[in-house]
């Protein structure tokens, strides 16, 4: 099983930036546990990558299409509310993702509340500072594990 995971924009300041929403941990210590967690659940192949750019990400999860990852999980992060390109993206290459946040984005400002991914993702999982790619990354292996 091959995954895919994406961080979206300001998340390489993880650690540093409003840690009473985000959480103290780095994104290489969430990677780095999200590797762990895959061994132990039997995912063969994880990849990470981070941008602060919209089209980066765009091409991002066209190339997990074109080499045929099994699932995405992604934090779009701010992008969330605004990328219709994001969206496009995914719908064009039809690889089922999860989509998480690591504040809970319905208690925050009105416009965080919707995303252009929720509709389409398999799931939303929001609220769980780095607990929510943990969750996020079980969900895809049992989705995976259960469409093959």
């Amino acid at each position: 099983m091959k995954i895919k995971v994406i961080h979206g924009p300001n998340l390489n300041l993880l650690g540093t930036r409003e840690p009473e929403k985000y959480g103290a941990k780095t994104l290489a210590q969430i990677n780095t546990e999200l590797e762990n967690l895959a061994q132990q659940l039997g995912i063969s192949t994880i990849e990470f990558f981070q941008s602060n750019i919209e089209g980066e990400i765009v091409d991002e999860i066209q190339k997990a299409g074109r080499e045929k990852f099994d699932a995405i999980l992604i934090n779009p992060a701010a992008y969330g509310h605004t990328s219709i390109a994001i969206r496009d993206a995914f719908l064009g290459v039809s690889i089922p993702f999860v989509e998480v946040h690591l504040s809970n984005i319905y208690k925050r400002e009105e416009f965080r509340k919707r995303t252009y991914l929720s509709d389409i993702a398999e799931g939303v999982i929001t609220g769980f500072q780095s607990e929510s790619y943990m969750f996020g990354l079980r969900a895809l292996k049992t989705l995976v594990d259960s469409k093959r």
